[in-house]
């Protein structure tokens, strides 16, 4: 099958093509003139029309980007916690809320009740949600089962969900009669047996601490497998440095990190993976996202999706968030979004950009790329295309797809 996308007022490419990532210094060379793009057998094939195509899509009026890359998600998960986000409108803390038994030990009690099937059908609406807002490839994280045997069910789980990358967050929270160190050891062991693409901590003063971080890096080393680390989300526990050194792909958050580590971090290759949605929701501090971008860090967004601290789903509505509070070019949001974001998952060769043999994953929008976070809130995709195919286009937008 061949999909020729025709009169895009704007096709967004990055400099260089096959970069596996560009420092936000460099996004000011972000290309978004008009364009043409055909895709052929599921990979971009070039960038002209093609007169023979099965589908054309007429992109007039609108721009074209690379499909979204969801770095960051808690997929799959049971239920919501919508009376903890009124506790939190309220003014109570979320670490009081986790004392309490809220939060992660919430969701984890919500899992254990619900069946396979129920799990799978809130995450596939979840999932089908995404993908009408452009999410073309996501990551699902462990981390709600609290448990070996319930962990092992949430692999199994995101596996059958379909995510592109599934990552082991064993030590996400310290289970009811369990101390930290104790809970590590099963953490461990799951490190070591679970089918799993990476590994993650949750370092923070409820959970685990930067030792933790250090030892999970080490089964990361010996795995072969990418970590990454929730880390600086409500306080500074200066764990950027530990995590760096224990050669992660990521540190995730980042609302308090320290000002002394913001260098470290930019002449890293440790991707900083910033999550608006989750610090607008909880009132959190604004990671100092202008700051890593003008120091030249990898930096990345995600929506963080989950049902406590970011029930967030569409990253349109996170690049719009990211413009406005880490005042960011919609071009920096973008690539944000996209090529590094990839590159936190490892697929940086095959996705993330607009490429010739990439995988064909292309996002048609409404209007121009400027539109994005400046019509805040609202849905600006009209056609997905996944791998080649057209997987989901908005009612109103079918005039612009041609079978042919």
């Amino acid at each position: 099958m061949s999909v020729s996308v025709r009169h895009a007022d704007q096709l967004v490419r990055f400099p260089a093509a096959r970069t596996p990532y560009l420092r936000h210094d460099r996004a000011a060379e972000i290309e978004s003139g008009a364009g043409e793009l055909t895709i052929a057998d599921g990979v971009v094939a070039g960038f002209e029309a093609d007169r023979d195509a099965d589908v054309v899509i007429d992109a007039s009026g609108g721009a074209v980007v690379p499909g979204f890359v969801d770095c960051h998600t808690h997929l799959p998960f049971a239920g919501w916690r919508a009376q903890e986000y009124a506790q939190k409108v309220a003014g109570v803390a979320y670490e009081q809320i986790a004392r309490a038994g809220g939060g992660i030990a919430a969701s984890a009690a919500a899992l254990r009740a619900a069946g396979d099937e129920d799990v799978l059908r809130q995450a596939g609406a979840i999932r089908a949600e995404m993908l009408a807002h452009g999410t073309t490839t996501f990551e699902a994280k462990t981390g709600y089962g609290l448990s070996p045997e319930q962990e092992l069910r949430a692999v199994r789980l995101a596996r059958s969900l379909g995510a592109d990358v599934v990552t082991g967050l064993f030590a996400h929270a310290v289970p009811p009669g369990f101390d930290a160190d104790a809970w590590m050891e099963s953490a461990e062991q799951l490190a070591r047996d679970a089918d799993v693409d990476a590994l993650d901590v949750y370092v923070e003063s409820m959970a685990f601490r930067n030792a933790d971080l250090e030892r999970l890096g080490e089964i990361a080393r010996q795995r072969g497998l990418p970590l990454r680390a929730h880390v600086e989300q409500f306080n500074s526990n200066r764990s950027v440095p530990v995590a760096i050194a224990a050669g992660a792909r990521s540190v995730d958050h980042l609302a308090c990190l320290h000002p002394d580590d913001r260098g470290e971090l930019a002449a890293s290759e440790c991707a900083a993976v910033l999550l608006p949605g989750a610090e607008f929701l909880g009132d959190e501090r604004v990671a100092p996202g202008r700051a890593l971008a003008d120091a030249g860090a990898i930096c990345v967004l995600a929506t963080d999706c989950n049902p406590g601290t970011s029930t967030v789903v569409s990253m349109p509505l996170v690049i719009g968030l990211a413009v406005r509070r880490y005042r960011w070019t919609v071009q920096e949001a973008l690539l944000a979004s996209t090529l590094n974001a990839a590159w936190v998952l490892g697929l940086e060769r095959e996705r993330g950009s607009l490429d010739v043999g990439k995988r064909g994953d292309a996002v048609v929008l409404d209007g121009p790329i400027e539109q994005l976070p400046y019509r805040f809130g609202r849905n600006p995709v009209a056609v997905v295309i996944r791998g080649g195919e057209i997987v989901w286009v908005r009612p109103d937008q079918s005039w612009r797809v041609t079978p042919r």
